[in-house]
């Protein structure tokens, strides 16, 4: 295990801003549309960011963590996330159909083989598609582990109420007390609710509350815009979809398939402070993959703008060049 020494700011460690040479909308399926952006070198190694969540989208900072001299930076916004359409839609939206859906980018960008990078969600993502595909892929950089087992949506529901009492009494504080000993049922009930005064609250709620125990310090790395009400809605729409079904991986279960990508290179980088995924996941992935070199970084919680954290990112991404 390699530890980090802490890094003076995550601005300092970012590549400079970047536009995207190209962007459109694929389609996916009769339903849904899938944002795509690519920024960078055309030439270059090909990179795709897989955003977290789930639910969330990408936004242009992330393009940052990437030499845009070397790579082919690809983003894309997951389904019902971001710029998708339609926004948080989750009818035919599974972890199955992201994978497909990454596939499907790849052959109609003439992409052979890509490097995966993917946090929290993304990183389960990532694993997920590698384990698919593992001849398409040219290593990962995960972040913030989320294998999303029972023991995990536990912590993330219940637990980190023991470290965050004032947020956990916010989070839920519009439940009834009764409602309280199945919070994700209570409050997919109310975000699916077509009534705006009963789903809004929720999201608002919701969200608030991941926001709350992302970072090691208060309002690190954290927007300082809040998002508009919509979006919030639909974060909270899919994210809710996917934990209630533990994210779509119960005959699938992530650990079981390392055997299938342990060729691939790959680091995997964890905050020790972690509050959203805590350590002991990561533990468990390096567990199952020592030839993943490990990255604890001593001084960070969750968030992938948190300093030690970017510049961990920033230098696996760096050392990938050599691969």
């Amino acid at each position: 295990m390699h530890y980090l020494q802490p890094s003076p700011s995550a601005e300092s460690s970012l590549f400079a801003e970047t536009e995207p040479f190209d962007s459109g909308w694929l389609q996916a399926s009769p339903l849904h549309q899938i944002y795509y952006e690519q920024c960078g070198n055309p030439q270059g190694i090909p990179v795709v960011f897989l955003h977290g969540g789930p639910g969330s989208g990408c936004t242009p900072r992330q393009r940052r963590f990437f030499d845009p001299a070397h790579y082919r930076i690809v983003l894309f916004d997951q389904r019902g996330c971001g710029r998708s359409r339609p926004m948080g839609c989750i009818e035919a939206n599974t972890t199955r159909h992201l994978v497909e859906d990454m596939e499907m980018l790849r052959e109609h960008l003439g992409v052979a083989q890509w490097l995966l990078f993917g946090g929290s969600w993304g990183s389960t993502l990532a694993l997920a598609y590698a384990a698919a595909y593992p001849e398409r892929a040219k290593g990962l950089i995960l972040r913030g582990i989320f294998l999303a087992r029972p023991s995990e949506l536990d912590w993330f529901i219940y637990k980190v109420g023991n470290f965050f009492p004032d947020a956990y009494a916010q989070f839920v504080e519009l439940l009834a007390p009764e409602e309280r000993n199945d919070i994700l049922t209570a409050y997919r009930q109310r975000i699916v609710s077509d009534d705006t005064s009963i789903n809004l609250p929720a999201a608002r709620a919701w969200n608030a509350y991941e926001a709350s125990i992302m970072s090691l310090l208060p309002n690190a790395g954290t927007p300082s815009i809040p998002a508009p009400d919509e979006v919030l809605l639909a974060r909270a729409r899919v994210q809710l979809h996917y934990l209630i079904n533990d994210c779509f991986l119960q005959q699938r279960p992530l650990l079981a398939e390392v055997e299938r990508i342990r060729r691939l290179p790959a680091i995997i980088i964890q905050g020790r402070y972690d509050m959203v995924c805590p350590p002991v996941t990561a533990y468990a992935l390096h567990q199952v993959w020592p030839e993943a070199q490990f990255i604890m970084v001593p001084d960070a919680g969750h968030s992938a703008l948190e300093p030690g954290i970017s510049a961990a990112l920033v230098e696996a991404t760096e050392s990938f060049k050599s691969l």
